[in-house]
Parts: structure tokens; C-alpha cells; sequence
């Protein structure tokens, strides 16, 4: 059962992470801005205040009907709240309810289709993050590093109501470090590829790899076991 932490434990693990990710960040490129986004799944809505407090603005959630009762939980804060998790079709119509600041696992030109067709239907736009599946394992959904840039043009020329803010991705799945390191150079180089197409955010990197997401170029971390330790 989550836990909710005492201030002092939540501001000292924010202030590790944050050291953290500005350390990895000198050293791999000193002019770079990386966005810290807090994964809240796992932990309570106390602590979501209380980070707020301290001043963390930007929070994720995997599931929508989670991320719709955040949002509407803290509507009093001037939050930034971001879908990480995979979107089922069932679900567009609350997301786009929602309105999240940014949806991250747009991941198939198939969801696309459905989101934009929704979008439409609402009169509304969705900022999204292009999904990639750069370590090439079955258990995770993306467009393959092959197939992402012509997915990347195709979304951007079919479905007009959602805006392709970036890439995002998973690192691969293992202990060793070398693998983890090519799925994120893989990713990097995708967005390299993107920014004169409009690409602005490279998302890589959680608890257990984001220093070394940042190293290989990301730009945002989503971050959620490091930050509620006790």
C-alpha cells in the first residue's frame, strides 16, 4: 500500500534526484534543460502535494481513470499532469476529457487514427510524444527505430489534431548497461532526426537509468521509486 512520507524524507529525495540529474546533466551537455516528471502511481495524493510544495510541478500516471481523479483531485494546483502508460481505445474519450498537459505513449499510427478521430469529435488537440520501442522487446508496445521516422510522418500528415512534440521510450530491459545504453542512443538519434520536423522532447530515462538516459541525450526523466524511498 503506498505510503505517504514525512516532508523532510520527500524534500531530501528530491533534492538527491535533482542533484543527480544535474550532475548527469553537466557532464553531457551544460546547456541542456532536463525536465524532471514525477511518476505518482505508486505513492499518495498527500505526497503529490507535498511535492508540489517544494516545487515540483510536472507528475505522470500509467492508467487514465488514475490520472482523470489526480487531475480532478488537485485542481486547486497549478499542475502539469503527463499520460506515460500505455492507452487502451476505450479509454481516448476520458483522456481527452482530461486534457493532460502531454500524452507520452503514442505509440502506432493505429492509436493515432483513433485519437485524432476523437479529437475531431471534440473539437479538441492532444500534444503527443511518438513511442519507441528502441530495445526491440515484445513486452513493450512503439514504433520500431526502423519505421519511426516514416510513423513520425505519417501522423503528422494524416491526423492534423495531434501535435508531435517528441519521442519517447523505454530503456531495454536488462542489467547490462551496454544494451540499456543502445536502446537510448537508438532513441537519440531518432530525435536528432526530428527536431527539424518540430521535435523538441526526448523522453528517456526512469528511476534505474536515467542518469545514463541523460548522458545519451534525453531531455526529460520520468521518475517516480527513487523519490518516495524512506
Amino acid at each position: 500500500m503506498a505510503e505517504t512520507l514525512a516532508r523532510d524524507i520527500l524534500a531530501r529525495n528530491l533534492d538527491s534526484v535533482i542533484q543527480r540529474i544535474e550532475q548527469a546533466r553537466i557532464a553531457a551537455d551544460e546547456h541542456r534543460i532536463v525536465k524532471l516528471v514525477v511518476v505518482s502511481k505508486y505513492t499518495t495524493l498527500e505526497n503529490v502535494r507535498t511535492l508540489y510544495e517544494l516545487g515540483q510541478r510536472a507528475f505522470g500516471e500509467n492508467q487514465v481513470q488514475q490520472l482523470s481523479e489526480r487531475m480532478h483531485e488537485t485542481d486547486d494546483l497549478p499542475l502539469e499532469w503527463h499520460m506515460i502508460g500505455r492507452l487502451q481505445k476505450n479509454k481516448i474519450n476520458k483522456l481527452i476529457e482530461a486534457e493532460p498537459f502531454l500524452l507520452q505513449s503514442l505509440d502506432s499510427v493505429e492509436l493515432a487514427e483513433a485519437l485524432d478521430k476523437r479529437l475531431e469529435a471534440k473539437d479538441r488537440t492532444m500534444p503527443c510524444l511518438l513511442q519507441i520501442n528502441s530495445a526491440r522487446e515484445a513486452s513493450k508496445t512503439g514504433a520500431s527505430p526502423e519505421a519511426a521516422l516514416d510513423v513520425w510522418d505519417e501522423i503528422a500528415e494524416r491526423f492534423p489534431r495531434i501535435r508531435l512534440e517528441g519521442v519517447m521510450t523505454i530503456g531495454a530491459h536488462t542489467t547490462d548497461e551496454a544494451t540499456v545504453r543502445r536502446s537510448f542512443e537508438t532513441t537519440r538519434k531518432i530525435f536528432d532526426s526530428l527536431q527539424s520536423k518540430g521535435a523538441k522532447i526526448c523522453s528517456m530515462g526512469m528511476s534505474g537509468d536515467f542518469e545514463l538516459a541523460i548522458l545519451c541525450g534525453s531531455n526529460m526523466v520520468r521518475i517516480g521509486s527513487a523519490l518516495f524511498r524512506t
